[in-house]
């Protein structure tokens, strides 16, 4: 039986260039719509020939025998990857975990196109280690961080994975209505929702909740646990506070909806691609069955 050849799936999203003349139309418009403001096009435009720059390296790494395909970050839930694929996100570390709820264990490595502008925590790769890292990682053979994901199971059937974090809330971030059980205790909530987050989220969303909450948890990257934070809790004669967040290991952390309307959970940030949360409704949060494969560059 022949064997089937490698792809590789580059990940990008669009840069701030390309989102300027998708709103403008023009070049020069953007130009006008930058100098009103007081911004230059020159800088925009240097940032968009570096991203283009480091992506047709990274293009030109792929060894000549194998297939590759470019997909963006809105077009994710539309696309199939395959079993063979490895899957390089060049971009900033967010990019990295948006693609990690899509994939069933293919390795993926994180460029970096901006050392001076993004952090690499995911995104750690240098482009010129590609041409070693593809065979590696289609062979099985590079080392892997195989960092812990959470999972949200609703009780109709739908199940949502996130690599950095599960939010539970209202659509427009105004007060979500809801109950949570930790499995010792049940509170009643109006809050601004809350999130679920694994060891790799507590560098994103959840750091920014942490300090502002003064409430730190510890979750290890690879270790199937989660933290889990409520973003100011109101108290009323109806509603509590007891609950604001800790740690889980096992047991799965119940919510149940009380919002007539508006309601949803999603996933890492992509928030088109939601589950309706409304009255009534079930999610079990707690660490998925699979993980997400980052190749430790």
């Amino acid at each position: 039986m022949p064997t089937v050849t490698p792809r590789v799936v580059f990940v990008i999203r669009d840069t701030d260039y390309e989102l300027l003349i998708a709103r403008h139309a023009t070049r020069g418009q953007v130009r006008f719509f930058l100098e009103s403001r007081g911004q230059t096009l020159a800088e925009v435009e240097a940032r968009h020939a570096q991203f283009q720059a480091v992506l047709a390296e990274a293009r030109s790494a792929v060894p000549l025998d194998w297939r590759q395909a470019l997909v963006k970050r809105p077009d994710l839930d539309r696309f199939l990857f395959a079993p063979e694929d490895v899957v390089v996100a060049v971009g900033q570390d967010g990019l990295v975990a948006n693609v990690a709820k899509y994939l069933d264990g293919q390795p993926v490595v994180g460029v970096n196109p901006a050392p001076d502008l993004y952090d690499g925590v995911l995104a750690r790769a240098r482009v010129e280690a590609l041409r070693a890292l593809l065979p590696a990682s289609a062979a099985g053979a590079a080392p892997l961080q195989r960092r812990t994901m959470v999972q949200a199971t609703f009780d109709g059937g739908e199940r949502l994975l996130a690599l950095n974090e599960i939010f539970v809330g209202h659509r427009s971030h105004q007060s979500a209505r809801y109950r949570i059980d930790d499995g010792a205790r049940a509170e009643d909530h109006s809050s601004s929702g809350l999130i679920v987050a694994s060891g790799t989220g507590l560098t994103g969303w959840a750091r920014s909740i942490s300090e502002a909450t003064h409430l730190t948890v510890e979750v290890g990257i690879e270790e199937a646990a989660f933290g889990y934070w409520v973003r100011e809790p109101f108290p009323s004669v109806a509603t509590g506070t007891d609950l604001r967040g800790g740690k889980f290991a096992g047991s799965p952390l119940t919510v149940v909806s009380r919002m007539n309307e508006g309601g949803v959970v999603f996933s890492d940030g992509i928030e088109q691609d939601f589950v309706a949360f409304d009255w009534g409704r079930r999610v079990s949060l707690a660490p998925a069955d699979r993980t997400f494969n980052l190749v430790a560059a």
